[in-house]
């Protein structure tokens, strides 16, 4: 893990606070960056919202990102997520060619880079993703179990 790393997985738990302040969905978000550095897509689960089991946080950056590039690969780009993709979005990661992917919390029901599945690192693939898992995984863990905690009428931890 680095300075970097963090300083852009700060800025997808924004906005996943977005995702839940602003739409009642699951607070998970996702940020696209180039190898230089500049981002080129981003964005909150709006699966609920936008009616769309696709509408992922990390798809809706990838989307963006592609739109960006003008391209449906994102060749050296690094993905920042708040949780552990599911399979559905590791495989679109693979699909784009993804450098990296860096996520904050492990999803221990469906995740689907290590915690449950290991779609990322399967060599049957022709890519690969590197996967940085774990960084500021409190935080985005907190956030979430505090997301279904208030669903289910309970208060808050810290």
């Amino acid at each position: 893990m680095n300075v970097a790393d963090e300083a852009w997985m700060q800025r997808a738990l924004g906005l996943a606070e977005r995702a839940e302040r602003e739409d009642d969905e699951i607070p998970v978000g996702a940020v696209v960056v180039d190898p230089g550095g500049e981002v080129l897509g981003e964005g909150w689960n709006r699966n609920i919202t936008e009616h769309d089991p696709t509408a992922h946080a990390e798809i809706v950056a990838m989307r963006q990102a592609g739109r960006a590039l003008g391209n449906h690969r994102l060749v050296g780009c690094t993905l920042f997520v708040t949780l552990e993709p599911c399979a559905m979005c590791a495989m679109a990661m693979v699909h784009a060619r993804l450098a990296r992917v860096v996520y904050a919390a492990a999803d221990p029901k469906t995740g689907a880079a290590g915690s449950v599945f290991d779609l990322l690192g399967d060599p049957r693939h022709n890519h690969r993703v590197e996967v940085v898992g774990g960084v500021m995984a409190a935080e985005a863990g907190t956030r979430l179990s505090n997301y279904f905690r208030r669903k289910r009428g309970k208060p808050p931890v810290s």
